[in-house]
């Protein structure tokens, strides 16, 4: 999937096409040449638009990366739900969360690549406490599934926020480690191995 593809799902339609145009050329120069390095100027005369139009679709820099960062947050936490609910049992729950994770990467390295860049930045920002209400409603659906789960004896009992760092956390490492070009096989060619990883942590 291209970036374009991700962007017509997130900004539909022709009267949002200038500001698929704007967070196209953001996207591509936050990655290329870093987030702080890249100014408005440069991403005015990347995208041929003006200073006005960025300006009026998102306030400043610091809105482009929060847009950006959100659609790729909406982007994952849609797939993830996708593979989530087709799952039938508490192992392949676990499953499906690295599943979507290691193929939402894969199949956008430059989205994945901008949003681990792009994490810190938006915490810290203005937009901070609209990322902890998005992460806070798209979790919403698992804590209850695994509130369930841990009742039934599936599972272990943990915080949800260390029960997403153990399910998680070593498919991240590895999918920053690919995307960094410290490694060349790509985590697809391991989801499997690291999906019974995670199993194996969180399980009773």
């Amino acid at each position: 999937m291209e970036p374009a593809d991700l962007l017509e799902r997130c900004y539909p339609g022709r009267r949002a096409e200038s500001k698929r145009l704007i967070l196209r050329s953001a996207l591509a120069l936050f990655n290329q040449q870093g987030i702080e390095a890249t100014t408005i100027e440069h991403i005015r005369s990347d995208s041929e638009m003006s200073v006005g139009a960025i300006y009026h679709h998102f306030e400043n820099k610091e809105g482009l990366v929060a847009a950006l960062y959100m659609a790729a947050l909406e982007d994952q936490g849609r797939l993830r739900d996708d593979y989530v609910e087709a799952a039938q049992s508490a192992e392949s729950v676990i499953h499906a969360l690295v599943y979507s994770y290691v193929d939402w990467v894969t199949q956008q390295p430059e989205w994945a690549r901008f949003q681990f860049q792009a994490r810190y930045e938006v915490a810290k920002s203005a937009f901070g406490n609209r990322l902890i209400q998005a992460n806070q409603a798209r979790n919403a659906k698992l804590r209850a599934w695994y509130e369930d789960s841990v009742h039934q004896g599936a599972m272990q009992q943990f915080p949800l926020d260390l029960l997403l760092s153990l399910i998680i956390g070593s498919t991240e490492n590895y999918c920053r480690a690919w995307l960094s070009g410290r490694v060349k096989n790509s985590p697809d060619q391991y989801r499997t191995q690291l999906a019974e990883a995670a199993w194996r942590t969180v399980r009773n």
